[in-house]
């Protein structure tokens, strides 16, 4: 039994909304949302107030009764933004809250991501972490975090095993409960290496290792306001869920198991509960099963093999587009916006999506995707959502 996502868009004289909602009788109700600016030639503060008026008053229509649970905000030039964002938001402390300049591509300044549910309870934790509690289960968001070791190694280790203590913390732990990660890695050509580095050596320290599973991740280029830190980390976990509950995506056919380059990360995972399965797709580009780059310069043909992956993986989870709620799609070039937009507007006009200024992790991949869905299944072994 499969209960698609809902589609909603909303063209406002500033700004521009797209919304997928996913229901089942009697359960948490769940919205993706993006709202993006849409002139341009205003000024920082009048697009970033016309995003997030837009995103109050949907809050009192579209979206009414959903509590945030995670949100980011995708800027222009951080170190001359993010202070006038942080003043206004001050709700960012009872949400998990990311802010990363990525800019969005429609020649604006600001576009926001916002992951909202209906019945949570919401808390901000001791620790640090944003949880959203319901039926037994405990959904822990973190944003933005960083710090200013010396290098991207360092910073990353030191990440990593703060996060590891956070979730200790919060009753958890590292291997059994984290779903999904994202490193914002600052010049990525010349730091994601350091990155890499430092997750695989912590990673063996928490039996994350090729004969066990990994974590479904995205690693992209991205910066903060503070051109000290290289590296900022986004994370979520889930406390209260079985091992057998989470299931990892491989797509042997078109992907090869990411160990055999040397980096240690899931494809996709989703989890299952009583009421539905969520899939969780880590940042996918032009690959095939050897390893290999697909298509240099060709960044059509990227494109297409870049869903042509991701499907695979959706398949082996019985899932499809037609079940994800949002994407988020990382272009190294700015000139091939024109034709990116094109093509996923022409394959999927309703599904939110923001198309970004974010370098993949190896100079030959041009573009990038995730994306993040729902479908309803019912397995009374597992407690509902």
């Amino acid at each position: 039994m499969s209960n698609k996502q809902q589609r909603i868009t909303k063209q406002l004289e500033n700004s521009f909304v797209e919304i997928s909602k996913f229901e089942v009788e009697g359960g948490v109700t769940e919205y993706h949302v993006m709202v993006h600016a849409t002139r341009p030639e205003q000024t920082y503060q009048e697009q970033q107030d016309a995003v997030l008026n837009t995103y109050y008053n949907l809050l009192e229509e579209e979206l009414k009764g959903g509590i945030a649970v995670f949100k980011r905000y995708f800027l222009s030039d951080a170190a001359n933004q993010v202070d006038t964002l942080l003043a206004a938001v001050p709700e960012s402390s009872t949400c998990g809250c990311s802010v990363i300049q990525q800019a969005p591509l429609n020649g604006t300044k600001i576009a926001l991501w916002v992951y909202l549910q209906t019945e949570m309870d919401p808390a901000t934790l001791s620790s640090g972490l944003f949880e959203a509690s319901h039926n037994g289960y405990r959904h822990l968001w973190g944003g933005s975090a960083y710090n200013h070791a010396q290098t991207s190694e360092y910073q990353t280790r030191l990440l990593l095993k703060d996060y590891i203590m956070q979730l200790i913390e919060s009753g958890g732990h590292l291997a059994t409960n984290c779903i999904r990660t994202w490193f914002f890695v600052q010049n990525v050509d010349v730091n994601y290496a350091g990155v890499v580095k430092a997750r695989n050596e912590v990673f063996m320290t928490q039996n994350l290792t090729e004969k066990t599973h990994y974590i479904s991740s995205t690693g992209i280029g991205g910066r903060n306001a503070d051109p000290s830190v290289l590296v900022q980390l986004d994370t979520y976990a889930v406390v209260g869920i079985k091992p057998e509950q989470m299931h990892f995506l491989y797509a042997p056919t078109h992907l090869n198991p990411t160990y055999e380059y040397g980096v240690s990360f899931e494809r996709g995972t989703y989890v299952d509960y009583g009421d539905r399965r969520q899939v969780f797709i880590s940042g996918t580009a032009s690959i095939d099963n050897k390893g290999n780059v697909l298509y240099p310069g060709d960044i059509r043909k990227q494109t297409q093999r870049m869903w042509e992956n991701v499907e695979a993986l959706l398949s082996e989870a019985e899932m499809d587009f037609g079940d994800i709620g949002q994407m988020i799609v990382y272009l190294r070039d700015t000139a091939d916006y024109a034709v990116v937009k094109e093509m996923f507007d022409t394959r999927f006009p309703d599904t939110p999506k923001v198309i970004v200024s974010a370098p993949v992790c190896r100079p030959g991949w041009l573009i990038e995707m995730e994306c993040m869905g729902t479908k309803e299944i019912i397995n009374p072994e597992f407690n509902n959502f």
